[in-house]
């Protein structure tokens, strides 16, 4: 049985396969690139050739451009490409729409790159499927146990409950563009809202795009007008960077809400002024870290960012072998995750 590291190794653009002649999530680029989902820390454009799920390579046509790497091909989940004796398969990482781990097959050896995941349901996005493997690359933006979430339902409960108590303020909920907005905006249909959400413009392309895979936002609209009085008792939803920005000025006694697992720690909420701080996360919080090593029982574990010395430690009492890749260039901003 050859080494891990022979089949699967850090290199200066991230992760890369050297039997395949591949990188996965690469930081600059490459040849060939294999990526995870669509957010920027981990699908950059230039690269010679990509392969993702349908829905990723979309994503970067809308972020990039349809010129944003040389070649592309579509992968869907539980479909296989091979190349020179190394398989790469697609299953659902439950992160966003499109996003997939990485199954790598060669050698009688199996390693899954997980790239960013969750494990709770996510109405926009197929659930995360745990696949036993010889090793489990796993993120740990949350890898500390005061990261444990609550239900998702208990949180858009109190924005709707704050929203009912407040009619004549506007409740503008800061949440990351590409996955988290529509999230919320569908936790809220699910939680009974049926009236009009208001969009900022960044968030507008990206629910077009969500509508075309499918996704039913429901009545949506974008948050413009020079009436005030238009938003008082609406809930408008933008990048956390605009809820305290001039633009929130347009709006009827603005409500600062953000919707972001570090809101878990209040101290975060209190330096960015939220008033309503919503505990809502697209990545695995800390229980959800462990369950799923335990899940895939992996030979290893390869922790490749996040706060990775708890688990790390969590790992050596469970007598999980584990080490840390510490790559650099996929730490979450507060507004991703």
């Amino acid at each position: 049985m050859p080494k891990p590291e022979s089949l699967l190794c850090p290199s200066p653009a991230g992760l890369y396969c050297p039997p395949g002649d591949f990188h996965i999530d690469p930081t600059r680029p490459v040849k060939r690139a294999v990526i995870t989902h669509g957010h920027s820390d981990h699908a950059r454009a230039g690269h010679g050739t990509v392969v993702a799920t349908p829905e990723t390579l979309a994503i970067m046509a809308s972020r990039y451009g349809e010129a944003f790497a040389g070649s592309t091909t579509a992968l869907n989940y539980g479909e296989t490409i091979s190349r020179d004796g190394v398989d790469v398969t697609f299953v659902p990482a439950g992160h966003i729409l499109g996003s997939a781990q990485a199954v790598i097959r060669a050698k009688g050896m199996t390693l899954v790159v997980s790239g960013d995941y969750k494990r709770r349901r996510d109405p926009t996005c197929a659930p995360f499927e745990p696949v036993k493997c010889d090793v489990f690359v796993s993120e740990a933006t949350f890898g500390l146990p005061v990261y444990c979430f609550a239900d998702d339902k208990d949180e858009i409960a109190r924005l709707l409950k704050s929203v009912a108590q407040f009619p004549e303020r506007t409740h503008l909920v800061g949440a990351y563009a590409l996955g988290k907005a529509q999230r919320v905006i569908l936790l809220l249909r699910e939680a009974g809202y049926d009236k009009t959400i208001y969009v900022h413009g960044a968030i507008e392309n990206l629910n077009t795009l969500y509508t075309r895979f499918g996704i039913n936002l429901g009545p949506i609209a974008p948050a413009t007008t020079d009436k005030k009085k238009d938003f008082a008792g609406a809930i408008v939803i933008a990048p956390p960077s605009d809820i305290g920005d001039r633009w929130a000025r347009r709006f009827a006694d603005p409500l600062p809400v953000f919707a972001s697992g570090w809101m878990r720690v209040r101290a975060r909420a209190r330096q960015r002024g939220v008033e309503l701080p919503l505990v809502i996360s697209d990545h695995a919080d800390w229980n959800e870290l462990t369950t799923t090593i335990k899940d895939v029982s992996p030979g290893e574990l390869w922790i490749t960012h996040g706060n990775e010395d708890a688990l790390l430690r969590w790992s050596a009492l469970n007598g999980q072998k584990a080490r840390a890749l510490s790559l650099v260039g996929y730490d979450e901003d507060e507004g991703e995750a």
